[in-house]
């Protein structure tokens, strides 16, 4: 991507920043209209999928902070948080991964770790949520191939087992 120019301590060349991607830093050396997806796969980090590029969809779903955002409609340029991509998230969600497989959660697979970012931040905010408000929670999302029943089946299932390993361990 090109070097910005014309911004306050930036030249030809120079990075203008950098970021910490699913713990490893990135430099940003995009414009600054780039965006936050646009400077993640430029970077090489291609789970966040490139979709709609109007934060209709969530197939570029990542978390800044801990909090799920759609990586397409943030500028690169004003994000200080860390940030995850599904594939950052590691084993944190191997039981979240595993219920998608076991509810038939996935078909095509292209939504998936949008899906899989925005379920872990939506369990990671309340454990405790009905259905009804994981089934809210989740609509920004957008699956054109498995409907939703198994997607929030699969989040619901994890949210049980972590909420009864809490009760578990406490």
């Amino acid at each position: 991507m090109p070097t910005p120019t014309g911004l306050p301590g930036a030249s030809a060349g120079e990075p203008v920043r950098t970021l910490t991607v699913d713990g490893a830093r990135v430099t940003i050396t995009g414009p600054p209209h780039a965006t936050l997806l646009d400077e993640l796969r430029a970077a090489g980090f291609t789970a966040a999928k490139a979709s709609c590029r109007r934060g209709e969809c969530g197939a570029c779903t990542v978390l800044v902070g801990g909090r799920a955002i759609m990586a397409c409609t943030a500028l690169a340029a004003l994000v200080s948080a860390d940030v995850t991509t599904a594939a950052g998230l590691g084993t944190a969600c191997d039981d979240l991964r595993a219920a998608f497989a076991d509810h038939a959660a996935f078909q095509c697979g292209f939504c998936t770790p949008g899906q899989v970012v925005r379920a872990e931040a939506v369990l990671r905010e309340d454990p405790h949520r009905s259905r009804d408000e994981i089934t809210r929670a989740m609509a920004g999302n957008v699956c054109r191939c498995t409907g939703y029943r198994q997607i929030v089946d699969a989040v619901c299932a994890v949210a049980q087992s972590r909420r009864l390993a809490m009760e578990a361990g406490a």
